[in-house]
């Protein structure tokens, strides 16, 4: 039977505000388990590793899976990053990559090379739709999904709602385009863009019509992702809503919304987005 979790961010856990002290790395674990996600992903640049191989005991002590986003800032950062997944069993690897061809052909080798290492490695690899990255623009990224037939995508889709300001209601060229990102997408993150803002507080009204353009989005992906999946496999939904500067904040410094109680909302409607495609 297909199965559906929900990880959460250690990024999204940050606060980053003057006005609070940051939680501990404990703390943070300890609301996620208790809140009932799944996991935790963590965020490595190569020169991350070693501290955050020090979290280890702690997805022990609470029983999370872990995720990987990794930062490969050269070609030959991809091994040592794969190498870390696997001590901690990673369900996953999604690139966000720091080597940028500016052309989609001189990118081939690259991605290629970094597939063969994780098929050495073992580790499940997806390359995830991010700007400042190699998938930066939609239109690079639906070339180099031509060109490497078999590259495999996690979708964050609010960076191309914003890369390509999308306008509401999505054109038919962009929802094609759309679709062809989520037939590739073996994982999808939970953030809500507009055309303008990478993210937005979705309690508020008027951000309601990007919450159900994005609600669509995510139920179209899933739906597609449980049609060419086996019946034993796990879908993995990662919910980031990133501390400032992604979130927006007043002249205080005070976010406008409460992202943890967002993130939670983010996971019940992906749950009840599940129940309706069982």
């Amino acid at each position: 039977m297909q199965k559906l979790e929900i990880y959460q961010s250690l990024w999204g856990m940050e606060l980053r505000s003057p006005h609070v002290p940051e939680r501990t790395n404990d703390e943070c674990f300890a609301m996620v388990a208790d809140a009932g996600f799944d996991g935790m992903c963590i965020d490595p640049a190569v020169d991350e590793v070693a501290e955050l191989r020090q979290l280890r005991d702690l997805y022990r002590a609470y029983d999370l899976g872990c995720m990987v986003n990794a930062f490969p800032g050269h070609e030959e950062d991809m091994r040592p990053l794969l190498e870390f997944a696997g001590e901690m069993d990673a369900c996953m690897v999604n690139v966000i990559s720091g080597v940028m061809p500016m052309r989609p052909e001189d990118a081939v080798a690259v991605v290629r090379r970094w597939m063969g290492e994780a098929t050495s490695a073992g580790v499940p690899l997806l390359f995830e739709t991010h700007r400042d990255g190699l998938l930066n623009d939609l239109y690079f990224t639906l070339q180099l999904m031509d060109l490497v037939p078999d590259m495999r995508l996690c979708a964050d889709l609010s960076h191309f709602v914003v890369d390509r300001e999308m306008r509401n209601p999505i054109s038919e060229r962009d929802q094609g385009y759309v679709t062809s990102i989520l037939e590739r997408s073996d994982c999808f993150q939970g953030r809500v863009a507009n055309r303008e803002q990478v993210q937005i507080q979705i309690g508020f009204p008027q951000h309601q019509e990007w919450v159900d353009i994005f609600k669509r989005w995510w139920k179209q992906g899933m739906q597609a992702w449980r049609a060419r999946s086996p019946d034993d496999a796990t879908l993995v939904f990662l919910c980031e809503l990133g501390p400032p500067p992604y979130a927006i904040t007043d002249a205080e410094q005070r976010e406008l919304s409460d992202r943890w109680q967002e993130s939670l909302q983010i996971r019940d409607w992906v749950l009840e987005i599940w129940a309706d495609l069982d």
